[in-house]
């Protein structure tokens, strides 16, 4: 099932028994609840009307039973089950409890018209081979919730202040993700912000974004070393002085550093493989819009220069904590002999 089917059925005022959620991009997911809940009961039923059940905790077929029972002082029944065990992929653990999953499977074949049952899988995938994720998805009661794209969140970033009738530039956008990351949770509340300040029918320009955002150490960093490989001497010493003047400690600045250089190093060793940016995001375990920043500033290096650079780190890092060198200056004579 597609998101935009099931807002076009909800709008006809037709809701599916069971909805089943899962994916990495767990803010969406829960704004799929949320509109949900909007359309299916009225405010002053919801008390009544939504139960919650977590299968890390409570056997399965005590929700189907639930489910399956008549709502009292509500229109319908909302059941909100989060699952880790009952439909998810195996992720090296095992759950406590046992489900009987023969209670869902029949529910799914005679379900109740008056309850709606919405699996939240904490799980980037569910497991196929079970035969109630077939049914399910015979049923096509799956929705996938997979992390945006670059240009998927810029739209989406666009979108949210043109909701609240703001207008902000692709330029703007993409300051704010760089700024931001791709948490969308921080994401929606930094344009709610800029929204806030830019008034109605107002504009949300980059100054906007630079005056009211504040930059992460992490984005600090990247561009403390992008300085330095662009031999820019004098600006990475400024931003490392800004670091030092918001009490940022060397050795973290220093692993923050060692981190993007490790990060472009597998970067380039996977470019070598010819994997794809999506493919590079898998295998390092981050969003690709964080692998296509670092494969712009691996071009910067070669395989064997980030390679020397995280060994000096690593001697840095042994000095510093061991108090054999300064941790301020030491970490500045690094700096400069990245511009050597």
């Amino acid at each position: 099932m597609e998101l935009k089917d099931a807002a076009k059925e909800w709008k006809a005022g037709q809701f599916r028994p069971v909805y089943v959620l899962y994916g990495k991009d767990r803010y969406r997911m829960r704004q799929f609840v949320e509109a949900l809940t909007d359309k299916l009961l009225p405010e002053d039923e919801r008390e009544l009307g939504i139960v919650k059940y977590d299968t890390s905790e409570t056997p399965i077929e005590e929700a189907v039973a639930e489910a399956d029972t008549m709502p009292f002082f509500a229109s319908r029944k909302l059941v909100l089950i989060r699952d880790v065990s009952v439909l998810a992929a195996a992720q090296g653990k095992e759950g406590k409890l046992e489900h009987g999953t023969d209670s869902l499977i029949a529910y799914l074949k005679q379900p109740c018209e008056s309850s709606v049952i919405v699996f939240q899988v904490m799980a980037e995938k569910l497991d196929e081979r079970r035969k109630v994720v077939k049914l399910l998805k015979e049923q096509d009661a799956l929705l996938a919730f997979q992390e945006l794209q670059e240009n998927e969140l810029l739209q989406w970033t666009m979108k949210r202040a043109e909701e609240q009738g703001r207008k902000m530039g692709r330029d703007a956008a993409q300051l704010l993700l760089a700024r931001t990351g791709t948490n969308m949770q921080q994401l929606a509340h930094e344009v709610d912000k800029l929204c806030l300040h830019a008034g109605s029918g107002g504009e949300i320009a980059s100054g906007d974004v630079e005056t009211l955002i504040a930059s992460t150490v992490e984005e600090d960093v990247f561009a403390l070393i992008d300085a330095m490989a662009s031999l820019n001497v004098e600006k990475a010493l400024k931003l490392y002085a800004e670091l030092l003047l918001r009490r940022e400690e060397p050795i973290k600045i220093a692993a923050l550093i060692a981190r993007q250089f490790r990060i472009m190093l597998q970067v380039k060793e996977l470019e070598q493989h010819n994997y794809s940016q999506q493919q590079m995001a898998g295998q390092i375990g981050l969003h690709p819009y964080a692998v296509k920043l670092a494969a712009e500033k691996a071009k910067r290096f070669t395989a064997q220069t980030l390679g020397r650079h995280l060994s000096k780190l690593a001697e840095l890092d042994y000095g510093m904590k061991t108090g054999r060198v300064d941790k301020t200056l030491g970490l500045e004579l690094f700096l400069l002999s990245l511009a050597v």
